[in-house]
């Protein structure tokens, strides 16, 4: 652009010849040509270049291109596939990889197999919506690495973050996981977004259309809010909860946290979350602690009470004392045949009896396993009717000794012992 500049100026005011201007500047006459008809120079021409190694194989390169256009989305040929295949069916043909990576990739959009899709950037209301999801972690817990799946939920207008672990992603656990999240937020949004996890989603039918469990319509009800749900395969329809996925991950879960128990890693969880609140999003004018102040005015309130999480059965006491709750076993201080109620909570079982509670024992993720409690009540009426006691007494703590012989012989512990 300067050279065309100097060279008008110098045809208009000083040599005032084509020749004499292409003489001073040394160029050639046609770009004084050029420079004298327009201050702008013209568009560079691409040169078509010959290509004598990639011509024989085009025809063979379009061929698979082509039949690729009715494959499977994921079963069609990547550049190196096919760079590979030409080595092996064509070894007469060399050609470098690059050179078939630039015209795969250029034929590619031609045929319309390589399209790049365009966002729309959105802007969210305050308390209009927040997206939920699930991801793995891995984490030091009693001094053994254990996996943990970690609940999130991320509001879209403050891009502030819950994130709560639990052993296993099950249908309480997501329950109590939204209970603790609008306690942390200060109340509920108007609507959530998931993607089509079993605790919410029963079927998928045509279009939006789901049939969702029982209980979570029931937390939907409770709360007030809306739910969304993406299509199938489509996890960048809540890009903000995968993304948030992965950026806690990497910063506050990096190296592998170290916690006594669950308890005290979702303490590490909860501290990492309000670490986050003071950082400033990309494009965003407030900290995420301030837009999450803001936002707090705009939430549906918690008037409600909280919903209860538990999923109830009502098992009966088999002979081996047991309660079957999900397949497992867990014992009761009651005689065979009772009815009784069982609550499963997200880490524990609870079960009731006439209206108290009998058992409470910590929940098992495992299959046809039987947890039994320690506490002598469970077995002392068995234990006073078998007729081997006085053997099963010796592996038995003094406390729970004495107990035994004051319920057998009705005698003060330090008696003559068990009458045969």
């Amino acid at each position: 652009m300067e050279l065309f500049e100097q060279m008008r100026r110098e045809y208009e005011h000083g040599e005032g010849t084509v020749t004499g201007v292409a003489r001073k500047f040394g160029v050639h006459r046609r770009m004084v040509r050029q420079a004298v008809a327009s201050a702008v120079p013209p568009a560079r021409k691409t040169p078509v270049r010959q290509r004598p190694k990639l011509e024989p194989a085009a025809d063979f390169i379009d061929e698979i291109l082509d039949a690729d256009r009715h494959a499977p989305r994921k079963q069609r040929h990547t550049a190196h596939r096919i760079w590979v295949r030409v080595l092996q069916e064509k070894p007469e043909m060399k050609l470098g990889e690059s050179t078939m990576r630039r015209y795969v990739r250029l034929r590619k959009r031609e045929l319309g197999l390589l399209v790049r899709e365009t966002f729309i950037p959105q802007r969210d209301a305050w308390g209009a919506e927040a997206q939920v999801d699930w991801y793995e972690a891995w984490a030091e817990v009693e001094g053994e690495r254990e996996q943990v799946s970690i609940f999130c939920m991320r509001s879209m207008a403050s891009g502030a973050a819950f994130h709560r672990a639990y052993p296993h992603a099950t249908q309480q656990a997501f329950l109590e996981a939204h209970e603790r999240a609008f306690a942390y937020f200060g109340g509920v949004f108007h609507t959530l977004r998931y993607d089509n996890l079993k605790s919410a989603v029963r079927k998928i039918l045509r279009g939006r259309q789901r049939i969702e469990t029982a209980r979570f319509v029931a937390l939907r009800s409770h709360r007030g809010f809306e739910s969304k749900f993406c299509n199938p395969a489509r996890g960048d329809e809540k890009g903000g909860v995968e993304g948030e996925g992965g950026q806690f991950r990497r910063n506050h879960l990096v190296p592998l946290p170290a916690a006594r128990d669950l308890a005290q890693l979702n303490d590490l969880l909860l501290a990492g979350c309000r670490e986050d609140e003071a950082r400033v999003i990309a494009s965003r004018v407030h900290t995420v602690g301030v837009a999450m102040a803001i936002e707090r005015g705009h939430l549906l309130p918690l008037v409600h009470e909280g919903f209860d999480l538990a999923a109830v059965s009502f098992p009966m006491v088999n002979s081996s004392g047991c309660v079957n709750v999900l397949t497992n076993g867990y014992s009761v201080p009651l005689p065979a045949g009772t009815r009784v109620e069982a609550k499963v909570q997200a880490a524990y079982v609870e079960v009731w009896h006439d209206g108290r509670r009998v058992a409470r024992h910590e929940r098992c993720f495992g299959q046809q396993q039987q947890v039994l409690e320690l506490e002598l009540e469970h077995y002392l009426d068995v234990l006073v009717k078998k007729p081997g006691v006085r053997a099963r007494l010796s592996g038995l703590p003094v406390w729970a000794s004495d107990r035994l012989r004051r319920c057998r012989t009705g005698r003060p512990a330090g008696g003559r012992g068990i009458p045969r």
